[in-house]
This record gives structure tokens, C-alpha cells and sequence, in this order.
């Protein structure tokens, strides 16, 4: 089964970048779409941004053009490149892989999740 491996969170000052990593057991092969979710203490789980297997990629409306979700097929890596962090971004990070295994069936997979904390 897929497992994916994130990395990148930690601590930065209000104004500042972080660059998450999503790490796959396998490749990202065929028909999938990759998205970052945060949810923070008390709130409900958001997508904050997804990419394809063809490289659309989606935003929350909060984080656009601050945020840049990419992929690295190569890698087997999605990364979400966070700018101009602000306070209200602080959240636990999760990456989620939806991936086509057959025409009548997606599965989808989580990643453990990795703190973002945004100072003031």
C-alpha cells in the first residue's frame, strides 16, 4: 500500500516561507491528484491546494499567491512552497494522494501530518 512521508513543517516568523514535502512509497503513476489539507485545534479539515497527474493545480482562496503546490514525478515528491506566512496559517499539514486504480474506483491515502506554527 501507499505510504506517504511528510516533512518540512516548523516554526517561522509572520512574513516568512516554509516548503512542505510529501514523500511517496511509490510512484505517482497514472491518474491522481495530490492535495495539501491543514486543520487546525477546534476547526474542520480544508483543502489548501491540489495538483493532477497533468499538473492543474487548485487553490484555497486564502493562500493564493502565497502558496505554490508542485510536483516532482521524478521524486515521487509533492512539495507546497509556502510564502508570506501569515498567523491564521498555523495548522497541522496533511497530504492526501487520490489515486485511479481501476475506471470504477479511486482510492486515497493520508499522510501523518506536519506543524506549521506561525508567530505573530
Amino acid at each position: 500500500q501507499v505510504q506517504l512521508v511528510e516533512s518540512g513543517g516548523g516554526l517561522v516568523q509572520t512574513g516568512g516561507s516554509l516548503r512542505l514535502s510529501c514523500a511517496a512509497s511509490g510512484s505517482f503513476r497514472g491518474e491522481n491528484t495530490v492535495a495539501w489539507y491543514r486543520q487546525a485545534p477546534g476547526k474542520q479539515r480544508d483543502l489548501v491546494a491540489s495538483i493532477t497527474n497533468t499538473g492543474t493545480t487548485n487553490y484555497a482562496d486564502s493562500v493564493k499567491g502565497r502558496f505554490t503546490i508542485s510536483r516532482d514525478n521524478a521524486k515521487n515528491t509533492v512539495y507546497l512552497q509556502m510564502n508570506s506566512l501569515k498567523p491564521e496559517d498555523t495548522s497541522v499539514y496533511y497530504c492526501n494522494l487520490q489515486l485511479r486504480v481501476s475506471i470504477f474506483q479511486t482510492n486515497g491515502y493520508w499522510g501523518q501530518g506536519t506543524q506549521v506554527t506561525v508567530s505573530s
